[in-house]
Parts: structure tokens; sequence; C-alpha cells
């Protein structure tokens, strides 16, 4: 027969140690057993039980009671907390005046341990303060953010990690170090560095071509957009302007607009790699290239507005200018000179 009185379940294990997995900790730390032992007991990592033991045990007799440890574990878990700013007035004030002198957090916080290092009551770390002046209703430090950062920013901007980038291409996108070494040393002719120029809103865009070893710059145009299919099309034009032999690569960064880059290889034969993220320098030649354009179409106008033949005129001053990286001659003439050897 079945037990008149039913067994009651054991405790689900969640992310936090429950009470009686405390009552196992006490009694194996009583035997002698190492924080490795009883983490292998609980299936709990090693760290987790070290830290148990060294926040939660009394703090004046130095042993591990677990009840004890159950209630200030409870005590500490509600949400949300006073800040340790919010907490400390001497501490506030100091980073308060820290900011109102046009300080950084940064160096607020190593400017507290240097002058009171026999105080740790004031020692934060930067991101403490960006806490107080960013998350909402704490009331920590006044949100004067304009005043106090250098930024002015009054929202934080996220930093993900490139691994936790979210993939823009549907392809797969073959990188820049599977690019030919013949690419990197400048020495065989083309290899070309692309990317777009955006305009006011980010509502227009001019397409900018450079080939690595000539310098040699044409203009993309792209009056109606920068979506995706435009670019491919656009970019399919341009490259017949030049014989085939002068399009070995193209090499790109990672923005959405280069997504339809598999069928730009299929039509061209040119194989198209992508930069790293973050990763500028790794289109040195473009970058400078871009930097000269904003002479002739500077930053918060309307790209839209101008022709293919004013496109064209601006990359034939640009193709004639003299540089120093090629002895002063100029793109225009290196680029002559190469569709002369190739006759």
């Amino acid at each position: 027969m079945p037990p008149i009185t039913e067994v009651a379940a054991p405790p689900v294990r969640g992310r936090f140690l429950n009470e009686d997995e405390r009552i196992v900790i006490a009694d194996l730390s009583r035997a002698g057993a190492s924080t490795r032992q009883i983490a292998a007991e609980l299936g709990r990592d090693c760290s987790t039980i070290s830290r148990e033991l060294r926040r939660n045990r009394d703090q004046v007799s130095g042993q591990y009671r677990p009840h004890a440890a159950q209630a200030r574990a409870d005590a500490r878990r509600p949400r949300p907390k006073t800040g340790k700013i919010a907490a400390n007035p001497a501490l506030r004030q100091a980073v308060q005046d820290g900011l109102d002198q046009r300080w950084s957090p940064r160096q607020i916080v190593k400017r507290l341990r240097r002058d009171f290092p026999d105080r740790p009551e004031l020692h934060v770390v930067h991101e403490t303060i960006y806490q107080a002046l960013y998350v909402q209703g704490r009331g920590e430090l006044r949100r004067e953010i304009a005043s106090a950062l250098r930024t002015g920013r009054a929202l934080r901007c996220p930093r993900r990690q490139a691994q936790q980038r979210v993939p823009r291409m549907s392809t797969p996108m073959v990188m820049i170090s599977e690019r030919p070494a013949e690419a990197d040393d400048r020495a065989i002719p083309g290899h070309w560095e692309g990317d777009l120029i955006i305009g006011k809103d980010k509502k227009s865009a001019i397409g900018t071509l450079v080939e690595r070893a000539t310098r040699y710059v044409m203009l993309v145009h792209l009056p109606h957009g920068r979506s995706a299919d435009v670019v491919r099309d656009a970019l399919i034009d341009t490259v017949q302007a030049l014989p085939t032999h002068l399009w070995r690569s193209l090499t790109w960064d990672q923005g959405a607009e280069m997504s339809g880059h598999a069928r730009f290889t299929a039509a061209t034969d040119i194989p198209v790699y992508f930069c790293d993220p973050h990763s500028p320098w790794q289109r040195g030649s473009n970058e400078n290239t871009n930097g000269l354009l904003r002479q002739y179409f500077p930053k918060g106008t309307d790209l839209s507005v101008h022709t293919r033949a004013h496109l064209d005129a601006v990359a034939v001053q640009l193709n004639g200018r003299p540089r120093e990286t090629l002895g002063w001659d100029t793109p225009a003439e290196r680029l002559a000179n190469l569709l002369n050897e190739a006759s």
C-alpha cells in the first residue's frame, strides 16, 4: 500500500543555492572537505562554493551556519538596490565635484583611490559612476550629462562584441584573411577597395571604388537609394568600364548594402572579400579617398542631386592629382601605362 502521507518533492534546483544545499555545504565544511569536493558533491561550480563560504559565513566567529547564510542571501536578493554612490553621501559629493570639474569617471575613481587609500568606502569603479548617471530613477547623481561627460550623450551606446554581431549577409562572407597575398603588397593591379559615402539623413549615397596599386578612383552613381539590389546592379555596370584583367578582387566592409555579393560575383566573376568588424584600416586607400571626396560632397548634404556627369568629373580631377606614394605620378597615368602594356 502507498504511504498515507505523501513525500514532499525535492526542491527544484535553480540558479541560486537553496537552503538544503547550504546545509550540505555546512556539514561537509565542518568535516574538512575542500571547496572542490563540496562542489563535486552538489554538482555546482567550485567558484560558487568558494564565494558562498566567503560572503555568507559569520564575520565574527568565521563559522558557516546554513540558516543564517540563507537569511543573508535572501536579504541581499531584493531589487532594486540602493547604489553605492547613493548610500554614501561623502562618495556622492566627491564624484559630483569631479564631474563639475569636467573630470572623466575614470579620472575620478583613480584620484579617489590615490587620495584616500585607507577609505575603501570611497573606492568605486568607473562603471559605477556611469550606472549612476545613465540608469533612470535612482537619483544618485545630477543628470547634467551634457556638462558632466565629454560625449554629452543622454543615453548609453551599447558596445557589442564582434562575435555577438547579427549577420547581415544571407550568403556566407569570405573574409579578408582569405584574400590572395598578391593584393597585400600592391604589386599586382586589379585589387579594389569599395565603400559608400552617405548623405543627409542616411537617405542618399555615392559608391566609391579605389584600385590598390594605382589609387585609381571610380564613383558609383546611386540616385535611387542604396539597397542591396541597387548597389549590386550599379557595381556591375561600373566594372564594365575597365578590362576584365583589371578586376581581380573587391574588398568591402560588412555593410548591408553588399548583401548581394554572391550575385555580383556570379555576374562579374569578381570575388568579394569582407573586412573584419570595426577595422577601417583594412581598406586604407578607400578610407583616404572618401576623406578627399568630402571636399566635393560635404557631410549632411543630399548626394542624390549629383548627376552621373558630375561624378565622372570629380573622379577625373582626383585621378589627375599627383600622388607622393606613386612617385608623383597621377593615378590616371599609372592606369594608362597598364592599359598600354596590356595592348
